[in-house]
């Protein structure tokens, strides 16, 4: 079978499933929103706690990333994604798990050249970056008196 490009496109158009986007739209928005009041009732739980509020803010990160990471060796991080979507990408917990998941993937390949080299592979570069923004922007501030 020869096909030219334009060809196969009109029979890959024809063949591609139509995507519920109204639905996926909804279920990222519902499980996006269950993931912050989830952090949220994390942050009321440690303020009640005794935390400040601030304080409280720290422990609810710590939580959520430590959370997701449980969630995530257990595979149960990944059935939640392919029901909600981009909904489990809120930043903090679709972060951890970025990290976890190329860790749990490369485990056969030993400690060092497997897991703790590929645990980085995705969220590396954000890590970098994000490093080098922080210095920079603190390097801005210092020299204008911020």
């Amino acid at each position: 079978m020869d096909l030219s490009p334009q060809e196969y496109q009109q029979y890959v158009k024809q063949r591609a499933q139509k995507s519920p986007l109204v639905k996926d739209v909804a279920l990222a928005f519902v499980i996006g929103g269950l993931i912050c009041v989830l952090g949220q009732l994390i942050q009321n739980g440690w303020a009640a706690a005794g935390l400040s509020q601030e304080d409280a803010g720290t422990a609810t990160s710590c939580s959520l990333v430590l959370l997701s990471a449980l969630l995530t060796g257990l595979n149960l991080y990944n059935k939640i994604a392919r029901f909600g979507g981009a909904g489990t990408l809120v930043p903090i917990t679709g972060f951890a798990n970025a990290v976890v998941s190329p860790a749990i993937d490369f485990k056969s390949e030993g400690f060092v050249t497997g897991m703790a080299a590929k645990m980085f592979l995705v969220a590396g570069p954000v890590i970098v970056f994000g490093t080098l923004a922080s210095v920079i922007y603190g390097v801005v501030l210092m020299l204008t008196g911020g």
